[in-house]
């Protein structure tokens, strides 16, 4: 690559308007997505002084091979477009928030007819409300098993409840009076679901009006002399008290606001917000990034504003975020999230009072999470590292494997035979990339194999002599008997369809390796550094073969045969021996596992499907009034089978040509 200075835009080419930049690799793949006030003043800050830059920011330069902007008006639809670009490419050098643990929430599954209260991890599912997150799971359990005294709604899962709609007798619960029991219709459907409103709105933060109610009941039933009732009144109102007694009151009774703090080194940095509803402390949540470029804190807080609110529910945004400094562009930023929410937000830093002993509380615990992460990731990553290093070493590659492709086959006595493709990058699942087979061959494992991998960089060579990097590539796969992975629908992709046959020439102004219809990259763009095949020699063998007879000559093969975990290379007589407590062991099991789970899954759902199919369902004009006609009358098809044409034609509704159909079908021919 030439550097930063071969991809310069001329001077005076960039506008000095608002806008969005990407930086693109030699792929054509976006790597970095950042918006500006003013483009060329941004953009020219890249190529002014390459040594003063930040070290990540000269790696993403020196990786980069071109940049392209998008002009817009204002400064929130700079926002809006660069949140979108993030989304859709990913990209590796920006800014990426991850959870530094999977939090639980307290959910209630309001898209349901009977609306269930549970505790929930990741993602979040439509037609349910969210209240939290909270640190422990246990907390919520406390919380909700105090409540259930008084919103007495479901918590048992589908099957339980069938199972008591079946017998006609409740659970425990609703013995106990934990439970309202819909399942045994003590209630209504109607009265049910207002029971778990209720329930929202109590955790939602409207807790003085359930207390008042419940405490004018109290006195009612006693003035009327039904002191048992109001005894249960009575212990209903501390249930809720006491459920109340486990948040802590921070502020006044009407404050809705997120308090977010950040603790920061050159390299990382780790963000803490505590969710702040009716005054009271309803959850907490962290994240932990990777600094690329020489960001301050408040380039930080608007890139995490961004991506927390960038999808969050409108009911999920409140009136009031505190943050420990203003985005460069706040005013901008309260417009968007204002936009999103329906209603003013206001975004500030508080000075003094209550707010700022939070935001101290906040960034102590910020602080906190920074030095546990550390404690974390240096274990991780320096093993990453030295399995990648480990992995060069031993197989006598140039550099480090960046990206291993891992290729296993999965059949049941040679029928259903299926392939996957499974990909690591820098020593990490990356699940987009991941690509399955519907393979022909029916000789085996290593033909299999041989198949697989000619297919695949078949595809590869085809992407790149699209783009003009090689000239064209023979039509059929060598050794098969059929046009590569693509040429029919359902042979790849990680979905069994592939979406990017049929591939054209770029039009112009289109970066390689990006399809010049949907601007994303192609399927199989990138080459691996390293072809791992579950297997031995005979299989690594047919990968290189495969490869030879493609004339792909930049890219390694090794195979793990899983007996002894040996690794053999092409053309060698003995294996590689990797030691059994190695990282770079550690790394190819756990990518040929991941292989093998891929295909299995694959193996699995081909199976399913082809059991579901009858040999009668290829027979021409045969429906299935008619295949059931025939089972009834013969009892199976066993006694199908030994029957013939002219037996068959006394169904009816069955013809003589229909009969001969069966009777080729049921022999294993081709029918007429």
């Amino acid at each position: 690559m030439g550097g930063p200075a071969s991809f310069r835009p001329k001077p005076g080419s960039i506008p000095e308007t608002p806008g969005v930049y990407r930086f693109r690799d030699a792929g054509g793949r976006v790597i970095y997505v950042g918006k500006a006030k003013n483009l060329r003043q941004r953009l020219n800050s890249y190529f002014a002084d390459f040594a003063g830059l930040h070290p990540r920011t000269q790696t993403m330069l020196t990786t980069a091979a071109g940049v392209d902007w998008t002009v817009v008006g204002t400064e929130v639809e700079a926002l809006q477009l660069e949140y979108s670009w993030i989304k859709e490419y990913d990209p590796r050098f920006n800014v990426k928030y991850r959870d530094d643990k999977s939090y639980p929430y307290l959910a209630v599954t309001m898209g349901e007819e009977f609306p269930r209260v549970q505790v929930l991890r990741g993602a979040k599912r439509k037609g349910t409300r969210y209240f939290g997150p909270y640190s422990h799971a246990w907390a919520i359990r406390e919380t909700v098993d105090l409540l259930l005294r008084v919103f007495p709604i479901r918590s048992c899962s589908s099957g339980v409840f069938r199972r008591a709609a079946r017998i006609g007798r409740p659970c425990l619960l609703g013995y106990i009076d934990k439970c309202s029991a819909p399942c045994v219709s003590r209630v209504t459907a109607a009265e049910h679901r207002a029971l778990a409103e209720d329930f929202c709105d109590f955790m939602a933060g409207e807790t003085g009006r359930f207390i008042k109610r419940l405490e004018a009941e109290m006195r009612q039933a006693a003035a009327d002399q039904e002191y048992e009732r109001a005894a249960r009144l009575r212990d209903d109102v501390q249930a809720l008290q006491r459920a109340l007694e486990k948040q802590a009151v921070v502020l006044g009774d009407t404050t809705d606001c997120d308090v977010i703090a950040l603790a920061e080194d050159p390299l990382e940095a780790a963000v803490q917000v505590f969710y702040v509803r009716g005054g009271r402390i309803r959850g907490q949540r962290g994240w932990v990034v990777d600094k690329v470029e020489e960001t301050g804190p408040a380039g930080l807080v608007e890139d995490f504003l961004l991506q927390m609110y960038g999808e969050a529910a409108p009911e999920a945004l409140p009136r009031e975020v505190l943050v420990p400094v203003l985005p460069p562009d706040a005013g901008a930023l309260a417009d968007l999230l204002g936009e999103r929410r329906g209603a003013r937000v206001e975004i500030r830093v508080p000075q003094r009072g209550d707010k700022r002993s939070l935001m101290e509380t906040v960034e102590r615990n910020a602080k906190e999470s920074l030095a546990q992460h550390k404690i974390r990731r240096s274990s991780d990553l320096t093993a990453r590292s030295r399995a990648l290093q480990e992995l060069a070493d031993a197989l006598g590659l140039d550099q480090a494997p960046l990206r291993i492709e891992c290729y296993d086959v999965s059949h049941l006595q040679g029928t259903n035979v299926v392939a996957s493709m499974v990909v690591f990058e820098d020593g990490l699942a990356r699940k987009s990339e991941y690509r399955r087979f519907s393979v022909r061959s029916t000789e085996g494992d290593v033909a299999s194999i041989h198949e697989v991998i000619s297919r695949r960089f078949k595809r590869y060579l085809e992407e790149r002599s699209a783009t003009g990097e090689l000239d064209a590539v023979p039509e059929t796969v060598p050794g098969g008997d059929g046009p590569a992975a693509g040429a029919r629908p359902g042979a790849d992709g990680a979905d069994g369809v592939d979406g990017a046959e049929g591939v054209d020439g770029d039009g112009p102004g289109t970066a390689p390796g990006i399809d010049p219809e949907t601007g994303r990259p192609r399927r199989f763009a990138y080459p691996p550094n390293l072809v791992v095949v579950d297997g031995g020699p005979a299989q690594a063998a047919a990968a290189q073969r495969a490869l030879d007879e493609l004339g792909v000559d930049d890219v390694a093969v090794c195979g793990l045969a899983k007996r002894l975990e040996e690794v053999w290379l092409p053309g060698e007589d003995l294996p590689v021996i990797l030691p059994r407590a190695s990282e770079s062991l550690y790394l190819l099991q756990r990518v040929r596992d991941e292989a093998h789970r891929f295909a299995i899954a694959y193996h699995r759902s081909k199976r399913s499907k082809s059991v579901r199919e009858s040999a009668l369902d290829g027979v021409p004009g045969l429906g299935p009034a008619r295949r059931q006609a025939l089972i009834k009358h013969f009892g199976s098809v066993k006694r199908l089978r030994e029957a013939t044409a002219a037996e068959i034609r006394e169904v009816p509704g069955i013809g003589p040509a229909t009969a001969e159909a069966i009777v080729s079908a049921l022999k294993g021919e081709s029918p007429a």
